[in-house]
């Protein structure tokens, strides 16, 4: 079986989506996945927030038209259907001041980078 992980740091629509069509696909197809949530990202995964991330182009915006599944839910089914962990960055919880119990429930312990890279070694990467 193969290992993917992906690094989520920009908080745009179409980054975010694209992040978690990666992972969904890829914890669908068997793949071991692990998500690096951080920066710009983890906003958009505590609890009770309903922000909107902003789209960079005309694709975002096509998106929300045709009402796209929210990549939210692509990352919650990835973990709950597929081999995914999603990780959100102790770091970027720090700065935010935010705690385990204020993000998704879906959502893994918190990890450093240090620890990410070392679980990431040897696998494909991808940065969002």
């Amino acid at each position: 079986m193969s290992k993917t992980c992906v690094v989520v740091v920009s908080g745009s629509l179409e980054r975010l989506q694209m992040a978690a069509m990666v992972t969904s696909v890829a914890a669908v197809s068997g793949h071991e996945t692990l998500v690096f949530l951080s920066m710009n990202a983890l906003p958009y995964f505590i609890k009770g927030r309903s922000i909107k991330a902003p789209v960079e182009g005309e694709m975002g915006e096509l998106m929300r038209e045709k009402k796209v599944p929210e990549f939210k839910t692509l990352f919650e089914q990835a973990v709950e259907l597929g081999e995914a962990r999603v990780y959100p960055c102790s770091m970027a919880m720090d700065v935010l001041a935010v705690e385990k119990q204020d993000l998704e429930s879906y959502l893994g312990e918190p990890t450093g980078l240090t620890k990410f890279l070392d679980d990431a070694s040897g696998s494909q990467v991808w940065t969002f």
